[in-house]
């Protein structure tokens, strides 16, 4: 750290590299943006600080109703740590969302057996989920083959019934390696 540099700063931590360039005003306020948008701590519980660790957070929001062949339905609820500074679900936490329901949503048709990868994840952001709403996601197989399944699914806020957000994943088989 710099010889002109208070007291530790959000940013700071054991990870936290800052380059000697940035002042420490440069520094403060990018705390202060850090503070204003609800981060207090940078440090995260061993739980979270491992591969895949944003999706294992979002599922601790994420509630499973109804499972059917090539059918799924989940509730999603908006608390703070999934939502934006606008106070409604954050972009990210959509896309991790529709990408975890649309594999469990895939794997209601194709077998253990083959290997899934995704190809494609669109997302419409039609309007906002706000703090405190259950977000119905239901998700159905549009079309499923020999080398690909498509889901769609659609974000609707429970009490109101509203559309928030649209999603398609599609969803490519592994090819077998020959000997």
């Amino acid at each position: 750290m710099g010889e002109n540099r208070s007291a530790p700063t959000l940013l700071e931590s054991k990870n936290t590299v800052i380059s000697e360039k940035l002042s420490a005003e440069s520094i403060s306020k990018v705390n202060g943006f850090l503070e204003s948008m609800g981060v207090f701590n940078l440090t995260f519980p061993d739980q979270y600080d491992t591969k895949d660790s944003f999706s294992e957070l979002i599922c601790g929001f994420l509630k499973v109703q109804h499972i059917h062949r090539g059918k799924i339905s989940c509730i999603v609820s908006v608390k703070p740590p999934i939502m934006n500074i606008y106070g409604s679900l954050h972009g990210g936490a959509v896309g991790a969302v529709a990408l975890r329901v649309a594999t469990a949503c895939a794997r209601t048709i194709v077998g253990k057996d083959k290997e899934l990868f995704l190809g494609e994840l669109s997302i419409s952001y039609l309007s906002g989920a706000p703090r405190n709403a259950e977000v119905i996601v239901n998700a159905s197989i549009v079309r499923s083959g020999r080398n690909l399944t498509v889901v769609a699914l659609d974000f609707r806020v429970k009490d109101s019934e509203k559309l928030s957000y649209i999603s398609h994943a599609t969803f490519y088989y592994m090819p077998v390696a020959s000997l």
